[in-house]
């Protein structure tokens, strides 16, 4: 996370549903993968999608309404503590973040391309979109 005066494009902008926590990404962000884990489904009541970006390319703008979570101790999520909307996810050892694609502003030209951790998925709702489906965490370590 960095917090600068950084002279790059703004490639995107997002933020908590109240406002109260902002940032911008000045790099690029990839495709959304949606995640039907437990840790997601219960952080969020159903799955969900996830976009990255590199970590010094996300500026997050100075919040106290900014706090973090860590539900492992090799990760932490940041929410907004007025509204409660799930923002990011840090993982200790990767260069990358995980951003809520809801917090993003629209248009985000991304899209969905890819279902993981679907052995976990709740028994409530279908994964019928045609999209490639992984069983087990995401190699990659999105979130």
């Amino acid at each position: 996370m960095v917090v600068n005066d950084d002279d790059r494009p703004i490639r995107a902008r997002g933020g908590c549903l109240c406002g109260s926590v902002r940032f911008l990404v000045r790099g690029p962000l990839v495709d959304i993968k949606a995640c039907h884990c437990l840790i997601c489904r219960r952080l969020h009541s159903y799955c969900c999608a996830y976009t990255a970006c590199e970590t010094v390319d996300l500026e997050i703008q100075p919040s106290p309404k900014l706090r973090w979570y860590r539900p492992s101790p090799t990760s932490r999520r940041g929410f907004c503590s007025k509204c409660g909307t799930q923002l990011f996810s840090f993982a200790t050892g990767r260069d990358h973040v995980s951003l809520m694609a809801s917090s993003l502003d629209e248009p985000t030209g991304l899209r969905l391309v890819k279902h993981i951790c679907v052995n976990q998925k709740g028994d409530y709702y279908e994964i019928a979109d045609g999209l490639p489906q992984e069983g087990g965490r995401d190699p990659g370590g999105w979130h």
